[in-house]
Protein backbone atom coordinates (compact mmCIF):
# COMPACT_ATOMS: atom_id res chain seq x y z
CA UNK A 1 0.00 0.00 0.00
CA UNK A 2 1.24 3.48 -0.89
CA UNK A 3 -0.50 6.31 0.95
CA UNK A 4 -0.32 10.11 0.90
CA UNK A 5 -0.93 11.76 4.29
CA UNK A 6 -1.57 15.41 5.14
CA UNK A 7 -1.20 17.23 8.47
CA UNK A 8 -2.48 20.81 8.90
CA UNK A 9 -3.87 20.90 12.45
CA UNK A 10 -1.99 24.04 13.49
CA UNK A 11 0.87 25.93 11.86
CA UNK A 12 2.87 23.20 10.13
CA UNK A 13 2.02 22.17 6.57
CA UNK A 14 3.20 18.58 6.24
CA UNK A 15 2.82 15.84 3.63
CA UNK A 16 4.23 12.32 3.81
CA UNK A 17 4.29 9.31 1.52
CA UNK A 18 4.10 5.99 3.36
CA UNK A 19 4.47 2.55 1.81
CA UNK A 20 4.12 -0.66 3.84
CA UNK A 21 5.16 1.07 7.06
CA UNK A 22 8.13 2.82 5.50
CA UNK A 23 8.13 6.61 5.31
CA UNK A 24 9.35 7.33 1.80
CA UNK A 25 9.23 11.08 2.38
CA UNK A 26 7.96 13.46 5.04
CA UNK A 27 8.17 17.18 4.40
CA UNK A 28 7.19 20.04 6.70
CA UNK A 29 6.75 23.71 5.82
CA UNK A 30 7.00 25.66 9.07
CA UNK A 31 5.25 28.94 9.80
CA UNK A 32 7.20 29.78 12.96
CA UNK A 33 8.77 32.96 11.61
CA UNK A 34 5.40 34.23 10.36
CA UNK A 35 3.73 33.86 13.77
CA UNK A 36 6.73 34.99 15.85
CA UNK A 37 5.78 38.61 15.21
CA UNK A 38 2.51 38.02 17.07
CA UNK A 39 3.90 35.91 19.91
CA UNK A 40 1.69 32.96 18.99
CA UNK A 41 -0.21 31.24 16.20
CA UNK A 42 -2.77 33.42 14.40
CA UNK A 43 -5.40 30.95 13.08
CA UNK A 44 -6.39 32.92 9.97
CA UNK A 45 -2.78 33.44 8.93
CA UNK A 46 -2.10 29.74 9.50
CA UNK A 47 -4.97 28.76 7.21
CA UNK A 48 -3.80 31.11 4.46
CA UNK A 49 -0.30 29.67 4.61
CA UNK A 50 -1.67 26.13 4.40
CA UNK A 51 -3.58 27.11 1.26
CA UNK A 52 -0.42 28.59 -0.22
CA UNK A 53 1.94 25.77 0.76
CA UNK A 54 -0.01 22.52 0.66
CA UNK A 55 0.14 21.63 -3.01
CA UNK A 56 3.81 22.61 -3.47
CA UNK A 57 4.69 20.50 -0.40
CA UNK A 58 2.60 17.59 -1.73
CA UNK A 59 4.32 17.72 -5.11
CA UNK A 60 7.72 17.87 -3.42
CA UNK A 61 6.85 14.90 -1.18
CA UNK A 62 5.80 12.81 -4.17
CA UNK A 63 8.98 13.74 -6.03
CA UNK A 64 11.19 12.97 -3.01
CA UNK A 65 9.52 9.58 -2.65
CA UNK A 66 9.77 8.80 -6.36
CA UNK A 67 6.03 8.18 -6.48
CA UNK A 68 3.46 9.38 -9.02
CA UNK A 69 -0.17 10.16 -8.13
CA UNK A 70 -1.28 7.12 -10.15
CA UNK A 71 0.68 4.87 -7.78
CA UNK A 72 -1.18 6.05 -4.67
CA UNK A 73 -3.57 3.55 -3.10
CA UNK A 74 -5.08 5.71 -0.34
CA UNK A 75 -5.15 9.16 1.22
CA UNK A 76 -5.27 10.41 4.80
CA UNK A 77 -5.44 13.73 6.62
CA UNK A 78 -5.78 15.01 10.15
CA UNK A 79 -9.46 15.47 10.94
CA UNK A 80 -9.00 16.86 14.46
CA UNK A 81 -8.38 18.17 16.99
CA UNK A 82 -6.86 21.49 15.96
CA UNK A 83 -7.57 24.93 14.57
CA UNK A 84 -10.76 24.74 12.47
CA UNK A 85 -9.55 26.91 9.57
CA UNK A 86 -6.26 25.02 9.44
CA UNK A 87 -7.82 21.55 9.64
CA UNK A 88 -10.29 22.17 6.84
CA UNK A 89 -7.50 22.94 4.34
CA UNK A 90 -5.79 19.58 4.78
CA UNK A 91 -8.93 17.49 5.21
CA UNK A 92 -10.69 18.81 2.11
CA UNK A 93 -7.52 18.56 0.02
CA UNK A 94 -7.09 14.92 1.03
CA UNK A 95 -10.73 14.13 0.31
CA UNK A 96 -10.54 15.85 -3.08
CA UNK A 97 -7.48 13.84 -4.08
CA UNK A 98 -9.13 10.59 -2.97
CA UNK A 99 -12.30 11.48 -4.90
CA UNK A 100 -10.37 12.37 -8.06
CA UNK A 101 -8.41 9.10 -8.02
CA UNK A 102 -11.28 6.97 -6.58
CA UNK A 103 -9.21 5.80 -3.64
CA UNK A 104 -9.99 5.23 0.07
CA UNK A 105 -9.68 8.12 2.50
CA UNK A 106 -8.99 8.09 6.26
CA UNK A 107 -9.54 11.00 8.64
CA UNK A 108 -7.01 10.63 11.46
CA UNK A 109 -7.13 11.76 15.09
CA UNK A 110 -4.00 13.85 15.69
CA UNK A 111 -3.41 12.59 19.24
CA UNK A 112 -3.95 8.96 18.30
CA UNK A 113 -1.23 9.36 15.68
CA UNK A 114 1.11 10.68 18.38
CA UNK A 115 0.59 7.41 20.28
CA UNK A 116 2.37 5.54 17.49
CA UNK A 117 5.09 8.03 16.59
CA UNK A 118 7.58 6.54 19.12
CA UNK A 119 7.47 3.30 17.10
CA UNK A 120 8.72 5.04 13.96
CA UNK A 121 12.48 5.36 13.60
CA UNK A 122 15.62 4.55 11.69
CA UNK A 123 17.08 5.91 8.48
CA UNK A 124 15.03 5.69 6.36
CA UNK A 125 12.09 6.03 8.73
CA UNK A 126 10.24 2.77 9.28
CA UNK A 127 7.39 1.82 11.60
CA UNK A 128 8.62 -1.03 13.82
CA UNK A 129 5.49 -2.62 15.23
CA UNK A 130 7.27 -5.92 15.79
CA UNK A 131 8.64 -4.33 18.96
CA UNK A 132 5.27 -2.91 20.01
CA UNK A 133 4.05 -3.69 23.51
CA UNK A 134 1.33 -2.33 25.83
CA UNK A 135 2.42 1.01 27.24
CA UNK A 136 1.54 4.15 29.11
CA UNK A 137 1.96 7.02 26.68
CA UNK A 138 2.61 10.65 27.60
CA UNK A 139 1.44 13.09 24.93
CA UNK A 140 2.69 16.55 25.79
CA UNK A 141 2.45 19.58 23.51
CA UNK A 142 1.45 23.21 23.36
CA UNK A 143 -2.24 22.44 23.38
CA UNK A 144 -2.52 19.11 25.16
CA UNK A 145 -1.05 17.08 27.98
CA UNK A 146 -2.43 13.60 28.59
CA UNK A 147 -1.65 10.09 29.75
CA UNK A 148 -3.01 7.20 27.71
CA UNK A 149 -2.99 3.47 28.43
CA UNK A 150 -2.29 1.80 25.09
CA UNK A 151 -3.46 -1.76 25.64
CA UNK A 152 -2.63 -2.98 22.15
CA UNK A 153 -2.48 -1.80 18.56
CA UNK A 154 -5.45 0.50 17.92
CA UNK A 155 -6.74 -0.08 21.47
CA UNK A 156 -6.34 2.58 24.13
CA UNK A 157 -8.03 4.56 26.89
CA UNK A 158 -7.24 8.00 28.26
CA UNK A 159 -6.11 7.96 31.89
CA UNK A 160 -5.95 11.70 32.45
CA UNK A 161 -5.43 15.04 30.76
CA UNK A 162 -4.88 18.69 31.56
CA UNK A 163 -7.75 20.49 33.29
CA UNK A 164 -6.47 23.91 32.18
CA UNK A 165 -3.14 24.89 30.61
CA UNK A 166 -1.08 22.26 28.84
CA UNK A 167 2.61 21.89 29.66
CA UNK A 168 3.69 23.41 26.34
CA UNK A 169 1.37 26.34 26.87
CA UNK A 170 2.92 26.87 30.31
CA UNK A 171 6.39 26.86 28.74
CA UNK A 172 5.40 29.36 26.05
CA UNK A 173 3.44 31.71 28.30
CA UNK A 174 6.16 31.68 30.95
CA UNK A 175 8.70 32.53 28.26
CA UNK A 176 6.50 35.42 27.15
CA UNK A 177 6.33 36.71 30.75
CA UNK A 178 10.11 36.59 30.94
CA UNK A 179 10.45 38.37 27.60
CA UNK A 180 11.82 35.50 25.52
CA UNK A 181 11.04 35.24 21.79
CA UNK A 182 8.39 32.90 20.36
CA UNK A 183 8.32 29.93 20.44
CA UNK A 184 9.31 30.10 24.08
CA UNK A 185 9.66 26.42 24.95
CA UNK A 186 12.94 25.86 23.08
CA UNK A 187 14.31 29.14 24.51
CA UNK A 188 13.63 27.98 28.07
CA UNK A 189 15.27 24.64 27.28
CA UNK A 190 18.35 26.42 25.92
CA UNK A 191 18.74 28.82 28.86
CA UNK A 192 17.93 26.19 31.49
CA UNK A 193 20.85 24.04 30.39
CA UNK A 194 23.28 26.22 32.37
CA UNK A 195 20.89 27.22 35.16
CA UNK A 196 20.28 25.91 38.66
CA UNK A 197 16.95 24.01 38.78
CA UNK A 198 16.85 24.44 42.57
CA UNK A 199 17.35 28.21 42.56
CA UNK A 200 13.60 28.88 42.96
CA UNK A 201 10.94 26.62 44.43
CA UNK A 202 7.95 26.81 42.10
CA UNK A 203 4.82 24.71 42.76
CA UNK A 204 4.29 21.25 41.29
CA UNK A 205 0.50 21.35 40.62
CA UNK A 206 -1.44 18.13 41.29
CA UNK A 207 1.80 16.22 41.77
CA UNK A 208 0.48 14.05 44.60
CA UNK A 209 -3.16 13.94 43.55
CA UNK A 210 -4.37 10.37 43.12
CA UNK A 211 -5.69 11.00 39.61
CA UNK A 212 -3.73 11.16 36.35
CA UNK A 213 -4.79 14.69 35.43
CA UNK A 214 -2.52 17.71 35.02
CA UNK A 215 -2.77 21.43 35.75
CA UNK A 216 -0.21 24.08 34.87
CA UNK A 217 -2.12 27.35 35.14
CA UNK A 218 -1.11 27.74 38.79
CA UNK A 219 2.56 27.38 37.95
CA UNK A 220 2.26 30.06 35.27
CA UNK A 221 0.55 32.38 37.76
CA UNK A 222 3.25 31.69 40.34
CA UNK A 223 5.92 32.78 37.84
CA UNK A 224 3.95 35.95 37.09
CA UNK A 225 3.85 36.94 40.76
CA UNK A 226 7.48 35.97 41.26
CA UNK A 227 8.54 38.29 38.45
CA UNK A 228 6.38 41.06 39.87
CA UNK A 229 8.11 40.76 43.24
CA UNK A 230 11.60 39.99 41.92
CA UNK A 231 11.96 41.76 38.55
CA UNK A 232 15.73 41.84 38.90
CA UNK A 233 15.86 38.04 38.46
CA UNK A 234 15.33 38.27 34.70
CA UNK A 235 17.72 41.19 34.23
CA UNK A 236 20.92 39.15 34.24
CA UNK A 237 21.86 36.13 32.17
CA UNK A 238 22.65 34.07 35.27
CA UNK A 239 19.32 34.98 36.86
CA UNK A 240 17.47 34.20 33.65
CA UNK A 241 19.13 30.80 33.40
CA UNK A 242 18.23 29.92 36.99
CA UNK A 243 14.65 31.07 36.50
CA UNK A 244 14.22 28.99 33.34
CA UNK A 245 15.83 25.96 34.94
CA UNK A 246 13.55 26.21 37.98
CA UNK A 247 10.37 26.53 35.93
CA UNK A 248 11.43 23.69 33.67
CA UNK A 249 12.23 21.47 36.65
CA UNK A 250 8.73 21.98 38.07
CA UNK A 251 7.03 21.04 34.79
CA UNK A 252 9.28 18.06 34.14
CA UNK A 253 8.89 16.64 37.64
CA UNK A 254 5.10 16.57 37.36
CA UNK A 255 5.15 14.98 33.90
CA UNK A 256 7.66 12.29 34.78
CA UNK A 257 6.29 11.42 38.23
CA UNK A 258 2.73 10.95 36.99
CA UNK A 259 3.81 8.97 33.94
CA UNK A 260 5.99 6.52 35.86
CA UNK A 261 3.40 6.19 38.63
CA UNK A 262 0.66 5.32 36.12
CA UNK A 263 2.82 2.68 34.42
CA UNK A 264 3.73 1.11 37.77
CA UNK A 265 0.12 1.10 38.97
CA UNK A 266 -1.12 -0.58 35.79
CA UNK A 267 1.70 -3.12 35.72
CA UNK A 268 2.79 -1.88 32.30
CA UNK A 269 6.49 -2.32 31.58
CA UNK A 270 6.77 0.20 28.73
CA UNK A 271 6.49 4.00 28.63
CA UNK A 272 6.35 6.14 25.50
CA UNK A 273 6.36 9.91 25.03
CA UNK A 274 5.55 12.15 22.09
CA UNK A 275 4.37 15.66 21.22
CA UNK A 276 6.32 18.87 20.78
CA UNK A 277 7.40 19.24 24.42
CA UNK A 278 9.07 15.83 24.20
CA UNK A 279 11.86 17.64 22.33
CA UNK A 280 12.78 19.19 25.69
CA UNK A 281 16.13 17.74 26.71
CA UNK A 282 15.48 17.81 30.44
CA UNK A 283 12.22 15.88 29.99
CA UNK A 284 13.87 13.26 27.81
CA UNK A 285 16.71 12.83 30.31
CA UNK A 286 14.39 12.65 33.32
CA UNK A 287 12.13 10.08 31.66
CA UNK A 288 15.15 7.95 30.78
CA UNK A 289 16.49 8.21 34.32
CA UNK A 290 13.24 7.42 36.14
CA UNK A 291 12.20 4.66 33.75
CA UNK A 292 15.61 3.09 34.25
CA UNK A 293 15.24 3.25 38.03
CA UNK A 294 11.85 1.56 37.84
CA UNK A 295 12.73 -1.11 35.31
CA UNK A 296 10.58 0.38 32.57
CA UNK A 297 11.34 0.22 28.85
CA UNK A 298 11.21 3.71 27.30
CA UNK A 299 10.40 4.69 23.72
CA UNK A 300 10.70 8.39 22.89
CA UNK A 301 9.51 9.80 19.58
CA UNK A 302 12.41 11.08 17.51
CA UNK A 303 12.66 14.89 17.75
CA UNK A 304 11.58 15.28 14.13
CA UNK A 305 8.44 13.26 14.86
CA UNK A 306 7.56 15.02 18.13
CA UNK A 307 6.20 18.13 16.47
CA UNK A 308 3.31 18.05 14.00
CA UNK A 309 4.13 15.83 11.02
CA UNK A 310 2.35 13.82 8.36
CA UNK A 311 4.52 10.72 8.78
CA UNK A 312 2.70 9.63 11.93
CA UNK A 313 -0.66 10.41 10.27
CA UNK A 314 0.23 8.17 7.34
CA UNK A 315 1.57 5.31 9.43
CA UNK A 316 -1.56 5.19 11.60
CA UNK A 317 -3.90 5.51 8.59
CA UNK A 318 -2.16 2.61 6.89
CA UNK A 319 -2.48 0.42 10.00
CA UNK A 320 -6.19 1.23 10.22
CA UNK A 321 -6.80 0.44 6.56
CA UNK A 322 -4.92 -2.85 6.78
CA UNK A 323 -6.87 -3.78 9.91
CA UNK A 324 -10.11 -2.93 8.13
CA UNK A 325 -11.29 -0.76 11.01
CA UNK A 326 -11.90 2.50 9.17
CA UNK A 327 -12.52 4.05 5.80
CA UNK A 328 -14.26 7.39 6.06
CA UNK A 329 -16.81 9.03 3.84
CA UNK A 330 -15.51 11.74 1.56
CA UNK A 331 -18.21 13.94 3.10
CA UNK A 332 -16.74 13.72 6.64
CA UNK A 333 -16.21 17.11 8.24
CA UNK A 334 -13.44 18.38 10.49
CA UNK A 335 -13.75 17.75 14.23
CA UNK A 336 -11.76 20.54 15.94
CA UNK A 337 -12.64 19.41 19.47
CA UNK A 338 -12.36 15.68 18.82
CA UNK A 339 -11.56 14.07 22.17
CA UNK A 340 -9.37 11.00 22.31
CA UNK A 341 -11.51 8.24 23.79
Amino acid sequence: MTLLAIETSCDETSVAIVRDGRVLSSLVSSQTKLHAEYGGVVPELAAREHLRNLMPVARAALEAAGVTPAELDAFAATRGPGLPNALVVGLKAGQAMAFALRKPFVGVHHHEAHLYSPWIGGDPLQADFSAFQPNVSLIVSGGHTMLVHVQGELRHRVLGSTIDDAAGECFDKTAKLIGLPYPGGPEIDRLAEKGNPRAHDFPRPMLRDANDDFSFSGLKTSVRYFLRDHPETAESLAGLRDLCASVQAAIVEVLVFKTVRAATRLGVRCVTASGGVTCNRALRAALARECGRNGLFLRLAAPGLCTDNAAMIGVLAERKLLAGVVEESLDAEINPGWALA
